[in-house]
C-alpha cells in the first residue's frame, strides 16, 4: 500500500531509505517517489542530489545488473538489453553495458554451465523432440543465439 506524503519525511530521506534496500535506476527512484506523493520538483532535486553524491548512477547499475544476469545465466545478449531498458536505462547506456560485459564472459561456456546445472543428463542425440524443444526454448528465452545453442547441445559428450 502506498503511503501518503504526510506519512513520509522529506524526499531525500525517503530516497536514501529506498536506496538502502537495493540499487535503483534514476527512473525507478523517480517512479517510487512519485507513487509516494512527492511533487515533480521535489523528485527532480532529490534525484540530482542522489546523483551528485554518487548514490545513484545508471551506468554503474547497468553494468552490475548485466554482470549479474550473465553470471547467473538468466540473460545474455538482447535479453540483457531488454531488462535494462525495462528498468529505465537509456538505449546508449544499455548497449555500452552489454558490450562491456559480453567481453567478460564466454557465452558458450555460460550455456554449457547452465545446461549442466539445469539439464544434467541431457543428451541431444538421444533426447525426444519434446525435450529438445524444451531445452532449446529455455536457452532462447534467456537470450542465447539459436546457432550457439545448437552448437553447444550437439557438442555435449554422450
Amino acid at each position: 500500500m502506498a503511503r501518503s506524503k504526510s506519512n513520509v519525511s522529506d524526499p531525500f530521506s525517503t530516497a536514501l531509505r529506498l536506496l538502502t534496500g537495493r540499487d535503483r535506476t534514476e527512473a525507478e527512484l523517480s517512479d517510487k517517489l512519485r507513487q509516494l506523493g512527492f511533487s515533480a520538483s521535489e523528485i527532480e532535486s532529490t534525484v540530482a542530489r542522489c546523483r551528485s553524491y554518487n548514490y545513484l548512477n545508471d551506468q554503474r547499475y547497468a553494468l552490475e545488473r548485466a554482470r549479474a544476469l550473465f553470471r547467473t545465466g538468466r540473460g545474455v545478449g538482447h535479453k540483457v538489453r531488454l531488462e535494462l531498458r525495462r528498468r529505465g536505462i537509456d538505449e546508449t547506456t544499455a548497449n555500452q553495458a552489454l558490450e562491456e560485459v559480453a567481453q567478460e564472459f564466454e557465452t558458450a561456456q555460460l550455456l554449457r554451465d547452465q545446461l549442466q546445472r539445469r539439464f544434467p543428463n541431457f543428451n541431444y542425440l538421444n533426447a525426444d523432440d519434446k525435450l529438445k524443444r524444451r531445452v532449446v526454448s529455455h536457452f532462447q528465452r534467456r537470450g542465447f543465439a539459436l546457432g550457439e545453442i545448437f552448437s553447444v547441445l550437439k557438442d555435449v559428450p554422450e
